[in-house]
């Protein structure tokens, strides 16, 4: 794939080299594909699984790429009598340096690591902005001079072009597989998009289980498994007694963060920005 092909969405030309600081390997939760997911359980890491949902009434126009990005990483479901598309991320997390850093800051498993790692800093969400200020980086890693990273808002990296596209297509084809994981795992709450992030930690050997499930049928399948949306049906869950009552109101299934329980066990909500109102 030609260079210039990923828009970053930034008003200012871009250099870039990394200075190996490792700030960016510090208190994450990584996202990771299936495959990882499966590959870092294996080496003894934690997965937990962050799920979100839209209310869907309708299709958007197709110059919303905001829109058209996340229905492309979602599966279509429904809360109540409210259509959702819900996007599961499956997420590497852990406090701390990420247990693969070495000592002199280099990575255990270079070679191997997550296409997010090979991608930062750059975007791969298209209708996020890039601001270098907002990046773990130091500031002598944007001094002017470096290799170019972004010119004219376009990624000029060639590498980093064909990552985050072969990243975007790998959550596409992975939504079914996540559906089914969910279903599998009980999984049926998800917290509102924009607002925050419901987080399911399952046993390590559930999951791993699980996953491997998935991808076995898959490997199998001539064709992606689909989920009927019919059969999918979740409770989307705030932390702000409005949204609460606003899903009420358009007779979705709706949940206060603080009493929100499943039946096998409890989850966890991340909320982000204000809580209020």
């Amino acid at each position: 794939m030609p260079a210039g092909t990923v828009t970053m969405m930034s008003a200012t030309d871009v250099d870039f080299a990394c200075t190996q600081c490792a700030k960016c390997c510090h208190d994450l939760r990584l996202p990771l594909t299936i495959d990882e997911a499966i590959e870092w359980l294996a080496r003894g890491g934690a997965v937990e699984i962050l799920c979100e949902a839209m209310p869907w009434l309708a299709e958007p126009p197709k110059h919303d790429i905001g829109a058209a990005h996340k229905r492309r990483r979602s599966f279509a479901a429904s809360s109540g009598e409210l259509p959702i598309r819900v996007i599961a991320i499956l997420t590497a997390a852990f406090a701390g340096p990420c247990p693969n850093l070495q000592n002199d800051n280099r990575c255990g498993i270079y070679a191997e690591r997550p296409l997010v790692c090979r991608i930062y800093p750059a975007e791969i969400n298209p209708s996020v902005v890039f601001d270098s200020s907002h990046k773990a980086c130091p500031s002598e890693a944007w001094a002017t001079g470096l290799p170019p990273l972004v010119r004219a808002g376009r990624l000029v990296d060639a590498r980093t072009v064909e990552l985050i596209e072969r990243s975007r297509e790998t959550d596409a084809n992975e939504v079914p597989l996540k559906a089914q994981l969910c279903r599998a795992l009980g999984i049926d709450r998800a917290a509102i998009s924009n607002e925050g992030f419901v987080v399911y930690s399952p046993p390590a050997d559930r999951l791993l289980e699980a996953l491997q499930a998935a991808r076995q049928r898959a490997s199998a399948a001539s064709v992606s498994p689909r989920l009927d949306a019919s059969e999918s049906r979740w409770r989307l869950v705030s932390n702000r007694t409005a949204s609460v009552a606003a899903l009420a109101a358009v007779g979705a299934q709706g949940e206060f963060a603080d009493t929100a329980s499943t039946p096998s066990g409890s989850f966890g909500y991340l909320p982000l920005g204000d809580s209020t109102g």
